[in-house]
């Protein structure tokens, strides 16, 4: 009985401290694939903005404009809508875009309608407080030649501790004079989620 007894709150014991033992952290590179949920990421967010946005960069319409109008096109992105079932960071996946829109070098790159506002509010400001030498003048402002637009969509299929996502993401760059579709890009990402013994 005593040994029983003994036993169990060795058991006991061992299974607190177990519970009790503290998180551990470990700091990694930005830049390693970390996919702990099967969901989308951070990592997911990053590469389908550089793959889709270098071809992009890669099809006719910029050839066309670049041969046309002797200048780098000016682009900027419109909205990006998350029309999946869970949460996705929008703002990050559409930064993630702009910097490589941007840092590519093959094209001009405005600010959106809320920076410009911003851009805006601040100019405003200049005219009152700033010397003439250094105020900005209104109406300076360069017009976007293209806006690239977008969606995120999934689909999901499970069972018996098996999920499979799929993700579909597709931009479309307009000519903001004609309406016209200039390039409409497509990129899909399957992931199989694995976990035996667990319901989703």
């Amino acid at each position: 009985m005593k040994k029983a007894v003994v036993l169990m709150l060795v058991l006991a014991v061992a299974f607190m401290s177990a519970s009790c033992a503290g998180t551990t952290i470990k700091r990694v590179d930005s830049s390693t694939v970390a996919d702990l949920s099967g969901r989308w990421n951070a990592t997911d967010s990053q590469l389908v903005a550089e793959q889709m946005i270098k071809e992009m960069l890669e099809r006719p319409w910029l050839r066309r404009f670049l041969r046309d109008h002797g200048r780098e096109p000016i682009v900027i992105v419109g909205t990006i809508h998350n029309k999946t079932d869970e949460h996705i960071s929008v703002s990050t996946f559409r930064k993630d875009i702009e910097r490589e829109i941007t840092n590519s070098g093959d094209v001009r790159f405005v600010a959106d309608s809320g920076e410009r506002q911003e851009i805006r509010d601040e100019r405003t400001d200049m005219q009152e407080y700033a010397s003439d030498a250094t105020r900005k003048q209104f109406k300076q402002e360069i017009a976007a030649d293209f806006m690239l637009r977008g969606e995120i969509t999934s689909i999901i299929d499970q069972a018996k501790g098996k999920r499979a996502v799929y993700y579909q993401i597709d931009l479309e760059l307009f000519d903001t004079a004609t309406n016209i579709k200039s390039w409409v890009g497509q990129k899909k990402i399957m992931k199989i989620i694995d976990r035996p013994g667990m319901g989703f």
